[in-house]
């Protein structure tokens, strides 16, 4: 992917691109519980891995911050269960 994968705590997601290239994984903080609700990519930058870069990173930054994450996204949820590795953050 070319464009970096950017935290925007203000709109509580993580994005990459821009305008209608935008990809984000969106959460919602509760406390210590980071609620992974939504993962979306335009069709045009699908099959190129961005979906799993953003959930990536949101994932290493809910272990950064000590967060346990419930994954309500089925594309969050069927991530971790392809990386065990992210299991433990599991609430």
């Amino acid at each position: 992917m070319n464009s970096p994968v950017i935290h925007r705590p203000e709109a509580q997601r993580f994005e990459a691109g821009a305008g209608a290239e935008l990809a984000l994984c969106a959460y919602r903080r509760s406390g210590a519980l980071l609620v992974l609700h939504h993962t979306e990519v335009p069709p045009s930058l699908q099959g190129r891995g961005v979906a799993a870069e953003l959930v990536a990173a949101a994932l290493a930054w809910a272990r950064e911050q000590g967060l346990r994450v419930r994954p309500s996204c089925s594309y969050v949820a069927a991530y971790m269960r392809r990386h065990p590795q992210t299991l433990d953050l599991l609430e």
